[in-house]
């Protein structure tokens, strides 16, 4: 069978939602049966996202193999089970790179490098790449239509309909279709815009995508695929919904899964989405609610810890419960005294993610050491970990100005230093330890209960480690390292055990939650988390039963 692509774009404005419908999609085809694999091309020069700022870019997503990759790609981790790599996701950095280092070794055999057919060819390998071995491919392209960054990919995909056919692919435009409240209508012009601009580089779409917050009617629909030449039934009302959960179960009503198969002349299985369904009525039906505090850096925009805020979703939905989060910046915390206090009480739990630099690093240490001093559930992320150490090592083991090298290169006691083999490297662009590796659980921790076996491997991007010369000191105090790599260079799990929960560890676990497959480590948090919020409230009910006692006649 020849390979089938579905290329998504979007129009008008960006964060129209082209991951998650292209995630949707993926999730909807393998509902039937079908392999999928998913990439995304990022119109902008840099190599990958590593060294772009949380505040422009949003999270960096690691993948097995250790590629940092747009957020995107998390979606497509989520919603499908699809294995992805570096070869996921492309930048126009990435492909220059690629084609002036084949020019320097004179593989073009002194031709002139052109965007036409050089960088179009190698954007085009790479969809080829990624493939094999699958029943479909989803393809998005990133920015917006009209951009001029992203028009070789969208070149490229021009091209792969000239060479494959209308019967192997299919083009999905994800467009605005905006209520205007002082006419008290919805207006279709933007997406007229948007789909004339398509035309005009030589792609029409099959599907319009309608991003909307109201259900589209039947002559709205009718006016868009008239004047966008379209297929009546192929405009999709794309409707905002509350939880992202909802959006395959709303895109199957659309019917969005039977075009596809339709265009690319596909049979398939009829959908299994139970699961999904039951999911989403979780979703909007929970028993109860557990209210999260996350302290961190980039806490002003949230899709600086996207995986991080699904993943604590996944844990509640397991045990059918709302997530409540409050974002909490973490240099609103660094008072002298103890007034800090204030903003931390009344949380079930606390959670303090990965994160680079000083800034905050001190309203960290006062939450964790809250949270320690208080039993309330605490669960440290990478540099949640590290932190987690220091505070222990300074208020615990009494090591004054205890910290990490990162932070403060003239400590008297670095509990964190740079990780021993980045000695000397100073380029920042793919330099930390990435990707999967392999963790060894001590026997009877709370690490090994919760995974249920003492071998894992998990996702990293750190730079610095825990300076195992000050175990003896911590562990001695009561603290437990119940994590390591498996030839004990590296600690990766830190406990302490009498505490109700207290858990830091130094790789990223939100990377490998999924909806319908919650991580086990959040899994748990939350549950310890629940389990605190009902004690509270049971302490409060004996207190007010105390007080009717007290005054009554």
């Amino acid at each position: 069978m020849s390979a089938k692509y579905v290329f998504v774009t979007g129009g008008v404005v960006s964060s129209l939602g082209k991951g998650l419908a292209a995630a949707s999609i993926g999730c909807l085809l393998e509902s039937r049966g079908l392999r999928v694999n998913l990439m995304k091309f990022d119109p902008y020069l840099n190599v990958d996202p590593g060294t772009m700022s949380p505040f422009q870019h949003g999270e960096v997503f690691v993948t097995d193999d250790g590629a940092e990759t747009d957020l995107d790609l998390g979606h497509y981790e989520r919603f499908t089970h699809a294995r992805l790599s570096r070869d996921n996701n492309l930048t126009t950095g990435r492909i220059y790179e690629q084609i002036i280092t084949k020019e320097r070794r004179g593989d073009y055999l002194g031709k002139t490098v052109q965007v036409i057919p050089h960088v179009t060819n190698e954007i085009k390998n790479a969809m080829r790449k990624v493939a094999a071995d699958t029943d479909v491919t989803l393809v998005e392209i990133g920015g917006t239509v009209g951009d001029i960054e992203s028009l070789p990919f969208l070149e490229a995909i021009r091209q792969m309909r000239q060479e494959l056919g209308r019967e192997n692919t299919i083009f999905i435009h994800v467009t605005l279709v905006p209520w205007i409240a002082a006419a008290q209508e919805l207006k279709t012009k933007p997406t007229q815009h948007s789909v004339k601009e398509l035309l005009s580089i030589g792609i029409q779409p099959d599907v319009l995508l309608c991003r909307t917050d109201r259900f589209l009617s039947r002559e709205m629909k009718s006016k868009i695929a008239l004047f966008c030449n379209v297929q009546e039934q192929a405009v999709v009302t794309a409707k905002d919904v509350s939880s992202i959960y909802e959006v395959p179960v709303v895109f199957a009503q659309e019917k969005v899964d039977e075009l596809v198969l339709r265009y690319l002349h596909l049979q398939a299985e009829e959908p299994k989405l139970e699961r999904w369904r039951e999911l989403v009525d979780r979703c909007y039906n929970p028993k109860d609610e557990v209210s999260i505090g996350i302290v961190g850096k980039y806490v002003e925009y949230e899709d600086s810890y996207k995986s991080l805020k699904e993943a604590l979703v996944h844990g509640a939905l397991a045990h059918n419960l709302k997530l409540k989060v409050t974002w909490i910046e973490a240099e609103g915390l660094e008072t002298k005294d103890r007034s800090y206090e204030n903003q931390l009480e009344g949380f079930d739990g606390i959670l303090v993610p990965g994160g680079f630099g000083k800034r905050g690093i001190e309203g960290m240490l006062n939450a964790i050491r809250y949270a320690r001093e208080n039993e309330v559930p605490y669960f440290g992320i990478c540099l949640g970990m590290q932190t987690a150490c220091i505070e222990y090592a300074r208020n615990v083991c009494g090591l004054e100005g205890a910290n990490s090298s990162e932070f403060d290169p003239a400590t008297p006691h670095r509990i964190i230093y740079k990780l021993r083999e980045l000695t000397g490297v100073e380029e920042m662009g793919g330099t930390m330890r990435l990707g999967a590796w392999p963790c060894m659980l001590e026997k009877n921790s709370r690490a090994a209960r919760v995974y249920g076996k003492t071998e894992i491997s998990e996702r990293h991007r750190h730079r610095y480690e825990f300076n195992r010369e000050y175990e003896a000191v911590l562990t001695s105090a009561g603290l437990r390292i119940t994590g390591t790599t498996p030839d004990g260079t590296y600690v990766e799990i830190v406990e302490i055990p009498e505490h109700p929960f207290f858990l830091g560890c130094q790789f990223h676990p939100e990377f490998k939650s999924k909806p319908l497959e919650p991580h086990p480590l959040f899994r748990d948090f939350v549950a310890a988390s629940y389990r605190n919020r009902l004690q509270r409230r049971g302490r409060q009910e004996q207190r007010e039963m105390a007080e009717v006692q007290r005054v009554a006649p």
